[in-house]
């Protein structure tokens, strides 16, 4: 079968491969339907190894790379695992796609996203981008015949989203403001919207993404220039660039919640006034807890009460998975929102 597998640093390819093994105790096997590709497979891309192993295997999974990547991934359960109960075969389903141990004290705490050994199929086993993968079971879940299967693939990266929003504890009197218009912020903004918060700003230097913003339910759009008077209980960042930290306390009110949803290269200065003086709290939040967030993105999908197909803007073969995939967005990230690839 064919898989999109990173071998090194600005080294991805299209491989033939073996089918992966019968799924093994706890496991299932899909047929992948779609797959997104996440900004994380850029990073590894341009800057990797950022999370796949390559000094030797991971401690839960045993894999190191080459491996394939994609961890945005819906399909149809065709194998089932030893003792594999909650799902069916021929079931269609979404994947969390973490992997945990189940028994460091972060596990115990049913904090799995913290796993002292965590793992993720796409980083740390092979992932989605292929026709057939070996997935936990428990981190699955059956979706209606309703569900748009390209749009169970965007179930991970809005459980991003609703899991920032349940870091900062948004109410439905705060005022909330997402820096950044891509797929996680457009979706955090989907989230909020469904969620009932008081007011939606998005900030985000792309018209088309800000187009996009008002669809899935901002009140208000900026550009990065204009944020004069700009105040959130709650303030998501979700571009990733460090630079932008401060800026963004600045528009978090005073008691106010600055969740960092980004995956940070670099440090930044901060004067401590800044949160002792008005009582603000900085709170990181990292991917997403399988029968939490994930549940609650994959209920808000199936209910219609969000509808992230407009985030959607190519669809790719398998075929053509890596130049109009990956090394699209990788290009010109300004032209793509959220592309998927199915085999």
């Amino acid at each position: 079968m064919r898989a999109l597998r990173w071998h090194a640093r600005g080294d991805v390819r299209l491989d033939d491969v073996a089918p992966p093994p019968p799924p093994g105790p706890g496991q299932v096997q899909l047929a992948v339907a779609w797959c997104g590709i996440c900004g994380t497979d850029v990073e590894e891309l341009r800057h990797g190894p950022v999370f796949i192993p390559t000094a030797g295997p991971h401690p839960l999974t045993g894999r190191s790379a080459p491996l394939i990547l994609g961890h945005e991934v819906t399909g149809e359960v065709i194998a089932l695992g030893a003792g594999v109960t909650n799902v069916r075969l021929g079931d269609r389903v979404g994947v969390d796609g973490l992997i945990f141990c189940g028994h460091c004290a972060a596990c115990a705490d049913h904090r799995v996203n913290l796993c002292d050994q965590l793992g993720c199929i796409g980083l740390m086993a092979d992932g989605g981008l292929t026709e057939r993968c070996n997935v936990l079971a428990i981190t699955c879940f059956p979706l209606p015949a309703s569900v748009p299967a390209e749009a169970a693939a965007l179930a991970e990266t809005l459980s991003v989203g609703v899991r920032a929003l349940n870091q900062g504890r948004l109410q439905a009197r705060d005022r909330i403001v997402i820096v950044g218009g891509g797929p996680v912020g457009l979706l955090a903004t989907a989230a909020a919207r469904a969620r009932g918060a008081a007011h939606i700003t998005v900030i985000e230097p792309l018209a088309h993404r800000r187009s996009l913003a008002l669809t899935l339910g901002a009140d208000v759009v900026s550009d990065p220039q204009d944020v004069d008077g700009l105040a959130g209980d709650v303030v998501v960042e979700c571009t990733g660039n460090p630079a932008l930290i401060p800026s963004a306390l600045a528009l978090t009110a005073p008691a106010g919640r600055l969740v960092l949803a980004g995956i940070y290269s670099g440090s930044v200065t901060l004067s401590p006034h800044d949160l002792v003086l008005a009582e603000r709290e900085i709170i990181g939040t990292l991917a997403h807890i399988y029968d939490q967030d994930y549940r609650e993105a994959v209920g808000l999908i199936s209910s219609g009460r969000i509808d992230v197909l407009p985030v959607i803007s190519d669809r790719v073969p398998l075929a053509r998975s890596l130049d109009d995939g990956l090394l699209a967005l990788a290009g010109n990230p300004a032209a793509h929102v959220k592309i998927v690839v199915h085999p």
